[in-house]
């Protein structure tokens, strides 16, 4: 499995412990930065990781800013991404059964690295269920399609 990673200045320090995380797992890590905490934009990351993502040169991504609201906007911005901002291991796992989410958001300033990584840990076990979520995930790509044409 290979994550693209990437994080605002505010999300240095737990980008790099859940980087650590993955490479214990042998999960590779594409590192899209940012790499220092001089004041940055989260759209700039949000765009990096969700192409590695859309162009499948990685399987999922994650981000990380100060809530992962903002940084999750604008990943799912991009057609094809099914983002999720989440502060707990439940919506995590429930995310990807139900709704196949390919990026996992959330706020360095709202979870500490512990609670991080159980819920990259429920995220990366979880499988979509397909079957009826299929149908949902289905009327989500028409409305990007239909968006996308309009």
């Amino acid at each position: 499995m290979k994550i693209a990673i990437g994080c605002d200045h505010v999300g240095i320090i737990l980008k790099q412990d859940i980087v650590d995380f993955l490479k214990t797992k042998n999960i590779e890590v594409i590192d899209f930065g940012a790499n220092s905490t001089e004041r940055t934009d989260y759209p700039i990351y949000a765009k990096a990781v969700a192409e590695a993502v859309t162009s499948k040169q990685a399987d999922l991504g994650i981000l990380i800013c100060g809530t992962g609201v903002g940084i999750s906007i604008a990943a799912n911005k991009h057609h094809g991404i099914r983002a999720i901002v989440c502060s707990d291991p439940y919506s995590a796992k429930l995310s990807r059964e139900h709704n196949n989410t390919n990026v996992l958001a959330f706020g360095s300033r709202v979870i500490g690295l512990e609670l991080a990584k159980m819920i990259v840990e429920q995220w990366l076990n979880a499988e979509f269920e397909g079957g009826r979520h299929q149908n949902r995930i289905d009327q989500i790509a028409q409305i990007e399609k239909e968006q996308c044409n309009g």
